[in-house]
């Protein structure tokens, strides 16, 4: 079956901000105006589209990255038929708990669409999604939504983009009016007047009066987009700088080249609620965002000789895909999201998973609209789509052609910073949570389930108290499982700031064979964020090879241990120098020992310290509570690093320990009368002050 769409003529993108900036309803009137739905779905009045999960509806915010395909026509080709382009459109959340649903989506994006609330410009989490879109070196354009609001400023919120994003951000379009008045756009490039009629905004009215009051205002900024276009191309800087007019269509293909290599970003503008501006920023999508042909070919490994491997976008190509998120579904069971980098995938054909070294066959191959579907006989390159019953694929997984393997590059996820005591009500409940925990385990994978061993308690983890407590709404709703939870804990962490020699030594003489073990290790501080490193340093066989293993495996024991107060030991080196083994005592079990008991004293003898998930913090007050909001903030051991004015109220910016953080909505809203609000993102791992850390060291003693 030939491919119904150029790859020229698809896009893969995303839709991203902060919480609150409007990117539902953003997606919302993209999938009006696209024709895939006939109603506008509203997220306040609970019927929105790409929200369909009913946690989602109920607190109007999105948790899921919902993945969808549509159809737009360019508004200035709507007269040329058959020019229409596949966008396929992945809508994300903004809620910091959730940012793993970013990650993993940016990983698969070609480009993105970053979106702005025209009142408070870059917010907390729009600076991260912004980094994540660097690290994946994302092409994006930016709508400044929300103009119709009170207080609303398109040049406020530009310059924030400027200051704190990217100082190559290009106005594209003048807003006419403000606020109430808002009604419509002046295009920068084209000269054009758009105006948006009808109930849903759907009729453009298109003119080239430019407003008497707008005229030099549009002269200035005009003459300023175009020398920051032309700067990008030797020939059209020519050509400006002779005083000869550089054709729309010239400054189009110099601008979209700039976007495609992240050195110029438009910014467009509207009101998505007010239906104005959103087909203008899906021509953007189509002009200045990248077909997958447009994007550098697929990088990977060869699973067996670890050689550099690429892919090309291409059908003819090998196929390759990467499974990006794992979906329960109630209709048919497990979906795996995938995007595929190169060659065609057909149902009934067997895909090779890379990283699990296993064959599974393609039963169903569907084409997502959000929270309905259709099957497809075949997938092509540049698309995304989901498979039905994968059995053994997870997040991060690539799939290839059997005969072809390769290694994608995998999506690296941030460690869980709190968790908390689970137990189920009843015996029936038991087996239950343990399949509904594991299934959901599957799908996020920020989210960790494990046991106390003491205790024989499940432990839930996650990014953050409003995660958690949607994992334990969906086990009661979607999998029918009433269980108690305990109170939030920190995930606090140890390591070590010194470094030391100590050896271990596992020795038990009984009648008949006995246990012999005995290593001597030194353990130092790793550098910040490397991790746990094991190095193997043993000479002429003072310990076999087969029992270096083994202490290696000990030494690992321990750390997730730990020596404080049972908290995983991160960042430390480890290195084997030396040993001795007993010819016929020596065992696999002895050495792992001796290599627990010489890790655990050498932690011990280099400055072991506690260290606290520290988070950043953003509280959005009205002045006349700022004195009490910041001595509050003092009172949690937190670090104010910068306040600035907004619209007549204050944006402290703080890094605060994630343990002072609980119940802090409920406090904030007390100080402020209900007018504070707040958001938070993890940050780093810091050490605890020594009395906070001693307290935190007998409570666990005491347990």
């Amino acid at each position: 079956m030939a491919r119904e769409y150029p790859i020229e003529r698809v896009r893969d993108i995303g839709i991203v901000a902060h919480i609150d900036a409007g990117k539902t309803t953003v997606s919302e009137r993209i999938l009006f105006y696209t024709g895939v739905s006939h109603k506008i779905g509203e997220v306040h009045e609970g019927d929105t589209v790409m929200d369909w999960m009913e946690q989602e509806r109920e607190r109007g915010i999105t948790i899921t990255a919902a993945a969808t395909t549509c159809f737009w026509t360019p508004t200035y080709a709507k007269d040329n038929k058959g020019q229409d382009y596949r966008i396929n459109l992945i809508d994300t959340p903004g809620h910091i708990d959730f940012t793993v649903e970013v990650k993993r989506s940016m990983r698969v994006l070609d480009g993105a669409c970053v979106v702005f609330d025209g009142v408070a410009g870059v917010e907390a989490q729009s600076e991260t999604n912004w980094r994540y879109a660097d690290e994946y070196m994302v092409p994006r354009i930016c709508f400044i939504n929300k103009l119709d609001r009170t207080g609303a400023s398109f040049d406020n919120s530009f310059k924030s983009i400027l200051d704190k994003l990217n100082p190559n951000a290009i106005q594209m379009q003048i807003p006419i009016g403000m606020e109430g008045n808002f009604e419509g756009l002046i295009d920068l490039l084209s000269g054009k007047v758009y105006r948006f009629e009808g109930v849903k905004g759907e009729k453009i009215i298109e003119s080239s009066d430019i407003p008497e009051d707008y005229k030099e205002q549009y002269k200035e900024k005009r003459g300023k987009l175009i020398e920051r276009i032309v700067e990008h191309d030797d020939t059209a800087m020519g050509s400006y700088l002779e005083g000869e007019e550089v054709s729309v269509a010239d400054l189009k293909r110099i601008l979209r080249k700039a976007t495609l290599e992240i050195k110029l970003i438009p910014v467009f503008t509207g009101s998505a609620l007010k239906n104005k501006g959103v087909q203008l920023m899906l021509d953007g999508i189509i002009d200045y965002l990248p077909s997958p042909a447009d994007v550098l070919p697929a990088k990977g490994t060869d699973p067996d000789s670890g050689a550099e491997i690429t892919r090309l976008a291409t059908d003819d190509e090998k196929f390759s895909a990467l499974a990006f998120k794992i979906a329960a579904d109630p209709f048919v069971g497990s979906l795996t999201f995938f995007r595929v980098y190169s060659g065609v995938l057909r149902t009934g054909s067997y895909v090779f998973n890379t990283n699990k070294g296993i064959k599974e066959r393609v039963g169903r191959i569907l084409r997502m609209h959000a929270n309905h579907r259709e099957d497809v006989e075949e997938i092509h390159a540049g698309d995304l789509g989901a498979l039905v019953g994968m059995k053994d694929t997870t997040t991060g997984d690539t799939l290839a052609d059997p005969e072809n393997p390769i290694i994608l590059e995998k999506i690296i996820f941030p460690e869980p910073v709190i968790s908390m005591r689970i137990e189920p009500k009843t015996k029936v409940d038991q087996e239950k949570m343990g399949i509904a925990l594991r299934r959901l385990a599957e799908e996020d994978p920020t989210f960790r389930v494990g046991g106390d061993a003491e205790t024989g308690e499940t432990i839930i983890s996650g990014m953050g108290e409003l995660q958690l407590e949607i994992i334990v709404d969906r086990m009661k709703r979607e999998f029918k499982v009433e269980a108690n939870v305990g109170r939030p804990q920190v995930a606090y962490r140890e390591t070590i700031q010194g470094s030391a020699e100590a050896e271990g030594k596992y020795i038990r003489q009984s009648g008949g064979r006995g246990q012999y073990g005995h290593c001597w290790l030194k353990v130092e501080a790793n550098e910040k964020g490397a991790g746990f490193e094991f190095i193997d340093a043993i000479k002429g066989g003072v310990i076999p090879r087969e029992y270096i293993p083994a202490v290696e495996k000990g030494v690992k024991e321990a750390v997730e241990r730990g020596v404080l107060a049972g908290y995983p030991i991160v960042d430390v080196k480890v290195t084997l120098f030396d040993g001795s083994f007993h010819e016929v005592d020596s065992s696999e079990a002895a050495f792992k020992i001796a290599g627990s008991i010489a890790f655990q004293d050498g932690v011990k003898q280099s400055k072991p310290v506690l260290l606290e998930p520290i988070m950043k913090v953003q509280v959005i007050t009205p002045a006349d509570f700022m004195g009490d909001v910041t001595g509050d903030i003092s009172s949690k051991r937190g670090r104010i690093e910068s306040m600035d004015d907004r619209m007549g109220v204050k944006v402290i910016e703080a890094l605060i320990p994630l343990s002072e953080m609980f119940g802090y909505a409920t406090k904030l809203r007390s100080i402020t009368q209900g007018r504070g609000s707040f958001s938070m993102e993890f940050s780093n791992y810091e050490p605890m002050p020594n009395n906070v850390a001693q307290g935190i060291i007998e409570g666990k003693a005491q347990k």
